[in-house]
């Protein structure tokens, strides 16, 4: 069964960082392109940024591009989103993904307010 569990979510000032983190079981992590997806309260699943199965292949949505950076450690079967000058319209419950695939966990939320 796969098992996606998503982690590092929090309230931070605009402007400010955070690290998500994505422990992944009960597949074969490190043959699967994965993706981070987000859910704006109210709206619609919105897809972040892709990495390719080995990790040197990187994707990003053009509203977080040179903000966010995508990354894998396929020996810890991890994923994680570095996310940097933070901003209100980045509050999202955030999840990680299969690419292709629809969220499997809970999502970690992310609030971005003064």
């Amino acid at each position: 069964e796969v098992q996606l569990v998503e982690s590092g979510g929090g309230l931070v000032q605009p402007g400010g960082s955070l690290r998500l983190s994505c422990a992944a079981s009960g597949f074969l992590f490190s043959i699967y392109a994965m993706s981070w997806v987000r859910q704006a309260p109210g709206k619609g699943l919105e897809w972040v940024s892709t990495i390719n199965s080995v990790g040197g292949t990187t994707y990003y949505a053009d509203s977080v591009k040179g903000r966010f950076t995508i990354s894998r450690d396929n020996a810890k079967n991890t994923l994680y989103l570095q996310m940097s000058s933070l901003k209100p319209e980045d509050t999202a419950v955030y999840y990680c993904i299969i690419r292709g695939d629809s969220p499997k966990g809970q999502g970690t939320q992310v609030t971005v307010s003064s």
